[in-house]
């Protein structure tokens, strides 16, 4: 049984990384046109995901910057926190660079017998004949085009800039920071003792409309003694959920089923999600002595659209609500929240909806 993954991002990458794991042959499809790494993105990964990455992809540990508390804002309440989420100094999620995490997978999957790259130039029809299941993660290959359009997508009017600051050594730089300012939400998020990483999703149409990127990120600084901006990324900001997971035997995957807001810092957090369910599946199948067919998509598509839509869409209303309340005079929303997130059980449900997701 020989198992195909189209595009060669993180979330292809850690998916096979785990089939291998199942003494599954694998074969990568990448673009021939390399693509420079971006140094300036990061993503942030769940404790439970993190837990389930160490063991069941690769070891992280070593480059991995755990944060302990969240603390959350707004342009009305700048100087205190609306919200704060603290686990007694224990991991909440940690920040890890995707560049870092892209050189370590790949460096583990080139190792291996299993694993073959080769560049996208299989027609469909053969590829369908060729493996047993096809997963695909690339959006702009033509099997996107084909199947996979039928969609329901948001336009936020937004771009979302990153980059990296260097700062003066912080002993403790284990918080994260958010405010949700009048031009959209601006995350603080530490990677280390001298370095925090930025995004800042900010309204616009325009990719350059903020060339300045660094006075509003000195303007909404929480606590830094910056040294440092580097040059920032940008990238267009929509969400998405995909109507239809599969066709025949091919399954799409990763942000081809669900892109949400990055307030939340959960994308990567949804997809390894996606790929210990399908996992789960292909083991079922293995265990039972059956091959891996489209069952197997058809399965995958029924345990999981739901919990991602209701979990996206529960993102996008944290972000309308705060668009909400930037836009009234009133402040009651604001206290309403304050008020409910000091108690315990709610602030542990945020928490563990944040780590887990949605189980139904």
């Amino acid at each position: 049984m020989k198992v195909c993954i189209i595009g060669n991002g993180l979330v292809s990458l850690t998916l096979a990384n785990v089939l291998i794991k199942k003494e599954l042959a694998v074969d990568i499809f990448i673009n021939k046109k390399k693509i420079k790494p971006n140094k300036y993105r990061t993503l942030g990964i769940s404790k439970s995901n993190i837990d389930y990455f160490n063991v069941d992809v690769m070891e992280i540990g070593k480059i991995l910057w755990k944060i302990n508390k969240i603390k959350i804002y707004t342009e009305k309440n700048f100087n205190q926190e609306i919200l704060k989420f603290d686990n007694n100094n224990k991991q909440i999620f940690s920040i890890i660079k995707n560049h870092k995490l892209q050189e370590l997978l790949t460096s583990k999957l080139k190792k291996n017998v299993l694993i073959k790259f080769k560049t996208n130039k299989v027609n469909i029809d053969t590829l369908k004949k060729k493996y047993s299941l096809i997963i695909n993660c690339d959006s702009n290959h033509l099997i996107t085009k084909k199947f996979f359009s039928n969609r329901l997508e948001k336009n936020y009017n937004s771009y979302a800039y990153t980059t990296i600051i260097n700062h003066k050594k912080i002993n403790d730089n284990n918080t994260a920071y958010q405010n949700f300012t009048n031009n959209g939400p601006i995350a603080f998020l530490p990677i280390s003792e001298t370095q925090t990483s930025v995004v800042y999703s900010l309204k616009t149409k325009k990719k350059d409309y903020y060339p300045d990127i660094k006075n509003l990120i000195k303007k909404y600084n929480p606590i830094y003694s910056i040294t440092k901006i580097y040059d920032y990324s940008s990238f267009e900001l929509k969400s998405s959920n995909l109507r239809k997971y599969y066709k025949d035997n091919i399954l799409a995957f990763g942000d081809l089923l669900h892109k949400i807001h990055p307030l939340a810092g959960q994308g990567y957090n949804m997809s390894i999600r996606d790929i210990k369910i399908l996992s789960n599946l292909i083991n079922k199948k293995i265990d039972l002595g059956l091959d891996i067919d489209s069952s197997i998509c058809r399965e995958f598509q029924k345990i999981s659209q739901d919990k991602n839509y209701i979990f996206s869409t529960a993102i996008d209303w944290v972000y309308e609500f705060f668009n909400f309340e930037r836009k009234i005079s009133s402040d009651f929303l604001i206290k309403s929240v304050n008020i409910i997130g000091k108690n315990k059980t709610i602030n542990n449900f945020f928490k563990k909806f944040a780590d887990n997701g949605i189980r139904i």
